[in-house]
């Protein structure tokens, strides 16, 4: 996965290293100097089952579906309720286990919860949350009417698809 002058690659058997610029934090190994060459993400189990980077931070599916994101966090897009930035992975408030799928837009960042539920936090300027108001999340909020059903998500700038179990977008 690619965010913005950054990337990030899951390895078989499940660690995830990144490179690239970091002065977020979003290569999530501790520090904020920049690394020219894959560099492990530190506090992360080798049982990642996906990754994905947005603007200047990344998040992770790991193990019986929780979440765990790490770098940028200004407006609340690790989802953990703070708003400063975090060099290493922590857990998203509500998301500890049942998650299927993760994305990250820009400043934002949505999951596939336990039950198909769509959930999104973060920026919020364009409504992106789908939680019916323009304000910023910290933690993650249920996106209005697909609260089941949903089995893959995709997060862009500054707004998000998702696909239902029907097979409708």
């Amino acid at each position: 996965t690619s965010g913005r002058y950054f990337n990030c690659a899951l390895m078989t058997g499940g660690a995830v290293k990144c490179w690239g610029v970091n002065s977020s934090g979003q290569l999530g190994n501790g520090g904020i100097a920049n690394q020219t060459t894959p560099v492990d993400v530190s506090g992360l189990p080798n049982t990642v089952e996906a990754i994905a980077a947005g603007g200047f931070h990344t998040c992770a599916l790991v193990g019986a579906g929780a979440i765990r994101c790490w770098g940028a966090n200004s407006v609340g897009q690790l989802g953990n309720g703070r708003d400063e930035r975090q060099p290493t992975p922590v857990d998203v408030i509500g998301m500890a286990s049942g998650a299927t799928a993760v994305d990250a837009g820009i400043s934002h960042s949505c999951a596939v919860a336990s039950g198909g539920a769509a959930r999104c936090w973060g920026a919020n300027g364009s409504g992106q949350l789908g939680d019916g108001s323009t304000v910023d999340r910290a933690a993650p909020v249920d996106v209005s009417g697909l609260a089941s059903g949903v089995t893959a998500i995709a997060a862009g700038g500054s707004h998000n698809c998702v696909l239902t179990g029907s097979g409708s977008a």
